[in-house]
């Protein structure tokens, strides 16, 4: 693999970085206190390409390398991750299952609408007595003459009160994985309703939402993909969806890096700048050491995808390790800061309270570690 961008990508991540801290940096902590971003962003965020990446030219989007999405979500993650979620599920997530298991029709229908933010995507696939256990999951959507009724609850759905297309998974048929179906489902059908969860702990300024579905009526048309295939179409698009959580935990602790060392260089005590004691440049190692390992793993993850090679095990260990990486850096940026590190004044509270959940959504740490497992021993651990 070579690791050195091209010109084109350098260029990229220049022009996100530059963006993001002149129109969200500047606004991070305040849409924090108020539980909202302001969605005006979206459209402007939307110009300079990240929700247009990886969808192809033809349906409204960028085109572009993986490489280069992984670089946005980390200039993502550094900024605010609530943007970063927005942006990964909405065209990573939606987009991109629609991309690849979506007749012509829904392509053309919802792709460049997503494309350029006109339109929000959420993911329903999580459910009250469902997480890790996705195939078992029990909303259901019956057959009725032309149309599927679906009945259900989902829990923890990001972008839920501000999506207009929601990708639901069904059961259609027998228990367990094979019975499961996708649907593209408008937000605004009868008898679909979201309600907005508050009280995170992170993440506060993205919308995240339980979203109920009594009897709402979609055609045969909505369904993605076949019947019976809407767990092949979850698993398949959370392998990306770890790759763009990992680079926006990279941001996180790179944005931890770089906070830290200002405020060591700038911060004096015992008449002379603190970054000058050994402790805290050990602190400030191994945030930078963590930074560089888990940026390398998600280019390596995000070069696999480009080259059409198996990626999902390199998903999992991008993700797993870079999700750790983000809760300890955040950590070792409030210790650097001290009592200002507390208060969120300074990014570091924030990165904490943002990185926690990292692992813990799109497969928890100890299942991205029975994944890793059992492809090294050839036997799995799930039940």
């Amino acid at each position: 693999m070579d690791l050195s961008l091209d010109q084109e990508q350098q260029s990229f991540r220049a022009l996100a970085r530059d963006f993001l801290d002149k129109e969200a940096v500047p606004h991070r902590i305040q849409w924090d206190r108020d539980e909202s971003v302001d969605l005006a962003i979206l459209p402007k965020m939307a110009e300079i390409g990240f929700f247009g990446l990886t969808i192809p030219e033809e349906y409204g989007g960028l085109g572009g390398d993986y490489v280069t999405y992984a670089l946005a979500m980390e200039e993502l993650g550094r900024a605010d991750s609530a943007l970063r979620g927005i942006v990964s599920v909405s065209s990573g997530l939606v987009g991109k299952s629609i991309l690849f298991f979506g007749s012509e029709e829904q392509k053309q229908e919802w792709l460049p609408e997503i494309a350029s933010a006109r339109r929000l995507g959420c993911f329903g696939l999580t459910e009250p007595g469902t997480g890790s256990d996705a195939g078992n999951l029990t909303t259901r959507a019956r057959r009725d003459g032309d149309d599927w009724v679906i009945t259900g609850q989902k829990l923890y759905i990001t972008n839920g009160t501000w999506a207009d297309v929601a990708l639901i998974f069904a059961r259609t048929g027998q228990d367990g994985p094979r019975g499961v179906s996708a649907f593209l489902v408008p937000t605004d059908s009868p008898g679909f309703e979201a309600r907005e969860i508050k009280g995170k702990l992170g993440l506060r300024a993205q919308a995240t939402a339980e979203l109920f579905l009594s009897d709402v009526r979609v055609p045969a048309s909505a369904m993605l993909g076949d019947e019976g295939q809407g767990f092949k179409i979850a698993m398949s698009t959370l392998d990306k969806g770890r790759l763009a959580v990992g680079a926006g935990c990279v941001g996180i602790v790179q944005g931890c890096l770089e906070s830290a060392v200002e405020y060591a260089t700038a911060r004096t005590q015992f008449g002379r700048p603190i970054a000058g004691f050994q402790l805290v440049q050990d602190m400030i190692a191994d945030m930078s050491l963590d930074a560089d390992a888990a940026r390398l793993l998600v280019w390596r993850c995000a070069d696999l995808v480009d080259r059409g090679e198996p990626f999902g095990i390199a998903a999992s260990k991008a993700k797993l390790f870079a999700s750790e990486a983000a809760v300890r850096a955040a950590n070792l940026a409030i210790q650097v800061h001290g009592g200002a590190g507390y208060v969120d004044e300074y990014p570091p509270s924030k990165y904490l309270r943002d990185a926690r959940v990292m692992t813990l959504y799109e497969g928890t740490s100890q299942i991205q570690k029975l994944l890793i497992g059992r492809d090294e021993t050839g036997i799995s651990a799930f039940v």
